[in-house]
Formats: C-alpha cells, sequence, structure tokens
C-alpha cells in the first residue's frame, strides 16, 4: 500500500453498493504533501464553512503543530515534522510554483535585520545573540557556523507538511458499527454523521483505523469531516481545497485524481525525489481504498499514519457466517438429543 504507486483496478461503487441510483462520479482529496506550506488555511477554511469549534492554540510540544491530531473539533490537521536531511530535488516540481528562500529563512533574516538596527542588538536584554540560539535550536540559518549548505543556499534541513483528513474510506468500519445508522454514505460516496441521530454510543470511534472520527466533548456525538456534503450539492469544492493557495490539496473525481496522483509520483521520481509514494490509493489495502489519499515524502508513520491499515469490520461476513454455522450444528445436535431421548 506504501511502496507500490500502480493503479492496480478501479475502486468500487460505493454509493450503488449502498443503494443510490442516477448518482454523480465518486469524489475526494488528494492531497500533494510535496506542495504543502504549512499555511493551516484548510484547516480555518474549514472550521468557518462548518462552525467547528476553535479547539485552543497550545503548541504541544510539537513545533508549531498546534492541533497535534484530528478529532471532533479539528477535522483538519496539519502535522509539521522536522527533519535533519536536506529537501531533495522536489522544489523544481513544486507545480510551477516560484521558488525563494524558506520561511524560516526569510523570517530569520527579518529578526536579524531588526536586532541589526536595534541600540542593543538583544544581549542587554538578556538573551542569546541570534546566531547561537539557531544553533541551540537545531534551526537553519543563513550565517550558522559549519552549516551544511548547497549551492542554492539551501542547509541539510527540511519540513515535512501534510494536511490530514478523514479518509472516507470505501470499507468504512465506523459506517459498519453504527447502530443507529447516524453515518451515512452519500451519492458520492463520501461518509457523513447525521448529528440529529447520533447518539454518542462511540462504536464508530473503535470502528476507525485511521483514529479519525472522535466524539465533541459536551454533547458526545461523534464528528468528522463530511467532505463539504452541503457545498458538494451545489456543485462547489470543499472549503479547504477552495482555500489551499498551493493546490497541494485536490479535489475531484476520485478515478481521474489517482491517475494525476500517479503521473505527479512519477514526475517526482524522474527530479531525484525516489522517496516519494502514494498512501491510500490502492483498492487492495485493508481498507478497500481511500476517498482522500495523499503523496508522501516517507514512510507513512513519520506523519503519524497507520503503515497497513485494516478496517476492523473486514472479516465481519466470515465471521457471520462462521457463527450461523455454529448455530446450525449446535441446534442439529440439540434436535438429534432431542430425538434419541423420546425413542
Amino acid at each position: 500500500m506504501t511502496t507500490e504507486n500502480r493503479l492496480s483496478g478501479p475502486l468500487p461503487d460505493v454509493a450503488a453498493e449502498a443503494g443510490h441510483t442516477g448518482h454523480p462520479p465518486r469524489v475526494g482529496f488528494f492531497t500533494d504533501t510535496s506542495v504543502c506550506i504549512g499555511c493551516k488555511a484548510c484547516e480555518v477554511a474549514c472550521k468557518e464553512w462548518n462552525n467547528v469549534p476553535e479547539d485552543g492554540l497550545d503548541l504541544l510540544g510539537m513545533s508549531f503543530d498546534n492541533t497535534g491530531a484530528l478529532g471532533a473539533n479539528s477535522w483538519r490537521h496539519v502535522a509539521f515534522i522536522e527533519q535533519d536531511r536536506p529537501l531533495g530535488e522536489q522544489s523544481p516540481g513544486l507545480a510551477g510554483l516560484p521558488t525563494g528562500p524558506s520561511a524560516i529563512d526569510a523570517t530569520t533574516a527579518s529578526v536579524a535585520a531588526g536586532l541589526h538596527g536595534s541600540p542593543r542588538g538583544g544581549g542587554e536584554l538578556g538573551t542569546s545573540p541570534l546566531e547561537r540560539r539557531t544553533e541551540d535550536l537545531g534551526m537553519p540559518s543563513f550565517d550558522l557556523p559549519g552549516a551544511k549548505t548547497g549551492s542554492d543556499g539551501r542547509t541539510d534541513f527540511r519540513w515535512l507538511m501534510a494536511s490530514d483528513v478523514c479518509k472516507h474510506c470505501t470499507h468504512a468500519g465506523c459506517l459498519d458499527v453504527c447502530p443507529t445508522g447516524a453515518l451515512f454514505r452519500t451519492e458520492f460516496g463520501s461518509v457523513v454523521v447525521q448529528q440529529d441521530i447520533c447518539n454518542g454510543c462511540g462504536y464508530c470511534v473503535s470502528g476507525c483505523p485511521y483514529g479519525v472520527i472522535d466524539r465533541r466533548p459536551g454533547d458526545g456525538r461523534a464528528q468528522k469531516c463530511t467532505l463539504c456534503y452541503d457545498r458538494l450539492h451545489d456543485g462547489l469544492e470543499p472549503a479547504c481545497a477552495k482555500a489551499c493557495p498551493t493546490d497541494s490539496i485536490q479535489f475531484g473525481e476520485l478515478d481521474e485524481l489517482r491517475e494525476r496522483a500517479a503521473r505527479r509520483v512519477e514526475d517526482l521520481h524522474e527530479r531525484g525525489v525516489p522517496e516519494a509514494r502514494l498512501y491510500g490509493h490502492d483498492p487492495d489495502d485493508g481498507v478497500g481504498g481511500n476517498g482522500a489519499f495523499f503523496l508522501l515524502l516517507d514512510e507513512p508513520e513519520v506523519y503519524g499514519l497507520p503503515p497497513d491499515p485494516v478496517v476492523p469490520t473486514r472479516e465481519l461476513p466470515a465471521m457471520w457466517k462462521y457463527a450461523g454455522m455454529a448455530a446450525s450444528a449446535l441446534l442439529a445436535a440439540a434436535v438429534a438429543a432431542f430425538g434419541g431421548r423420546r425413542r
């Protein structure tokens, strides 16, 4: 699932399996993390459109990651991963975007210029000089002594950023275990929670192999991304994809997105980024392929994603079959015993 980027076959028609007739093509997300800049516009747009409550501003000890994970109040989560390794050659292929100094370098330059013009230079305030602070923090700096810098001015340091979201699985464990029918499959192939039907039992939380769905404190009802179901009815793309300034989050028909993603991986491989791979695109994986899949630049675990997710209810039909066989055998034994006793 994580190392192969082939298209092994079409995804099942989940909308038809759910009883929808004459439905539109299945849609979803392709998130190209190689062009994510960590701006969090998707998080803000999601909260604004869906009226998701603000969940606090806590850095959590994880760099600039102030949400930590998906949850009832975080339907989009932008992960920040710092790695002590060079950026590689993906920068020339960032969808034709203009390239320049990283945000960190720009910020460092701005601070350095401000301190240089200050009468105190920072030292009289009891702070360390800028060069030593960046060295202690392990952050890249253009004037860092001993830093390995290439001809393009980049250091051996990179950020990996990725906007995570509900996967809208082909085989959705949350949908399978919901006892009230609060979760349903839409005509677009997505999975949505009906808040007025959810009783807060929490079965769906344990049924999700990605740890996406969660219950909101206070009312206890399950919450997650709806793929902006209300916007889809009006022919609009989801708010997060609309707000993404780099097209890292791409929305569209799922089959077309999968073909586009495969071409993007091939392009990155040709540009010298062999670690680029797709995640969640394969219909032969443990969830039958996802309605939201990703291009990653490292192993899934680095991004907080399970390497081989399996829907907990995958073996449910077989379990019911074996249970039926056992019940039939027990009934036959009871009949035989009762008949023998009468004789």
